[in-house]
């Protein structure tokens, strides 16, 4: 029934995205299906770009994504942190289900969260649902759906890429900053065998370590603070090279056909108050500056990375598509979830679901065209590794949140202690509701435990890396 419905809503949308609008209701072998280019940032917070009015960050490039299409304001990622973000893109489902609630550290530190040490291959897997749309599938950038200290985790091709550059994987671990290069030279090849392409563009920026290049920080001269020049140079050239990727698509004449998405895994890391910016060295890319260089804006939003509450997953979401996606627009309405962009590309590719197969989100094509109701008509949970046990101290104590129509509840490791929020009216979570809308509370916190209980309790499968062996 799901698939059906699927489909159907492919045959009655394909007069939109189709160039011959108006004139085919019918999804036929001869629709031109839209290449797919999905640009994932990290720890990108939703204040940093010049088009959100960051204060001194420059962003032109990504800016241009905004201008020349629309600007969801209301869209969230699954998790707070890297790995279960990442999750949820790639399967549809709240990362929880794949015990994913953490990102992927080394063996004895997974085993200890009770998580797994790799994504299992055998998961519904989006780039291998398009390879059997006839796309060419390719990845690069930051994997982190395993981890470079666990040299036996599959590589991205065993999850249905035809072509990937990575780091944060097994294996070779690609330099930062190929990524445009390779995604341009790949969007050549599809092109010259006339294929449709899906590329994962997952960018390194902003997360630690920082990556200056001094050139960059030479565009800021009135930035006197360190911190903030290292911010802004490493945002400037990420935006270069999201430009250049841009300007491939128009000097190839193929970004009329390809839909383009901006986001970020979660929001902005931030550093302790009055730490200053040092030096740091990640394993799979190199040494650069430290946390105390991260400098994010959530505009407002509670909480930062880590946090369920909106700093920590309400994230940049730009969609430009020519033609289709109406241009310069702002959504401030539409609730669109990153367990949503599965079945998304897939109605968009008219790719087949694995048979049983059932999303956590559904398809918001209608919404990224500009034509669907504002209200969401599914649920969102988080299932996160938070902790801390006093809220008046820290904004990392939810372990859990759900919301449901206009509602946000979150909610302590024994539930315990709610906060309750419009999230409508409320956006930014200033009214904590739930001593005055008991009823709500009560709702909401049965929905979550309904949803708790349909979760495994440990990881099964092949996700267990040789080393726990030892």
């Amino acid at each position: 029934m799901y698939l059906k419905s699927i489909l159907t809503t492919v045959s009655l949308l394909v007069g939109l995205v189709s160039p011959t609008f108006g004139q085919s209701s019918t999804l036929t072998k001869d629709a031109k299906k839209p290449n797919i280019l999905f640009i994932f940032a990290d720890d990108w917070g939703w204040g940093d770009l010049s088009c959100h009015d960051h204060p001194y960050v420059k962003t032109p490039n990504i800016d241009r994504l905004a201008k020349e299409g629309s600007d969801f304001t209301r869209f969230t990622v699954a998790s707070g942190v890297c790995s279960p973000s990442r999750t949820a893109v790639m399967t549809g489902h709240f990362p929880a289900r794949h015990n994913v609630d953490g990102h992927f550290a080394w063996v004895p530190n997974n085993e200890q969260r009770g998580m797994p040490d790799w994504v299992d291959t055998a998961a519904p897997m989006l780039p291998r649902m398009l390879q059997g749309a006839g796309y060419k599938t390719a990845h690069f950038g930051k994997w982190h759906l395993s981890n470079n200290m666990i040299p036996d985790s599959p590589s991205p091709a065993e999850y249905g890429y035809d072509e990937y550059g990575a780091f944060n994987c097994s294996g070779e671990q690609m330099p930062y900053d190929h990524d445009a290069r390779r995604t341009i030279a790949f969007m050549k090849k599809a092109q010259a065998e006339n294929s449709p392409f899906f590329i994962n563009l997952w960018i390194h920026e902003p997360h630690t370590p920082f990556h200056v290049i001094p050139k960059y920080r030479q565009m800021f001269p009135e930035i006197t603070n360190d911190a903030d020049s290292i911010f802004a140079a490493t945002l400037a050239y990420a935006d270069e090279r999201v430009g250049q990727v841009l300007d491939a698509l128009d000097e190839l004449d193929l970004a009329d056909n390809t839909l383009v998405i901006f986001t970020s895994d979660n929001g902005p890391a931030r550093p302790k108050e009055g730490r200053e910016p040092g030096l740091s060295y990640d394993s799979a890319t190199g040494a650069g500056f430290d946390v105390g260089a991260a400098m994010g804006l959530t505009a407002g939003r509670k909480g930062f990375k880590a946090s369920l509450y909106e700093g920590g997953i309400n994230v940049p979401f730009l969609v430009r598509w020519p033609n289709k996606v109406p241009a310069n627009k702002i959504d401030n309405d539409t609730m669109i979830s990153a367990v949503d962009l599965l079945p998304t590309f897939s109605t968009l590719a008219g790719a087949e679901l694995p048979n049983g197969y059932q999303a956590d989100g559904y398809s918001q094509v209608e919404a990224l065209l500009g034509t669907a109701s504002k209200t969401r008509t599914k649920d969102l949970f988080w299932k996160s590794t938070n902790r801390f046990s006093d809220p008046s101290k820290s904004e990392h104590w939810a372990s859990y949140a759900v919301v449901s129509d206009k509602w946000k509840l979150l909610t302590n490791q024994d539930q315990s202690y709610i906060e309750l929020y419009d999230i409508v009216a409320d956006p930014l979570e200033q009214n904590n509701l739930a001593s005055k809308d008991p009823e709500t509370s009560q709702m909401l916190t049965k929905k979550l435990s309904n949803w708790i209980a349909t979760l495994p309790t440990k990881p099964t499968g092949n996700v267990f890396s040789d080393l726990r062996k030892k």
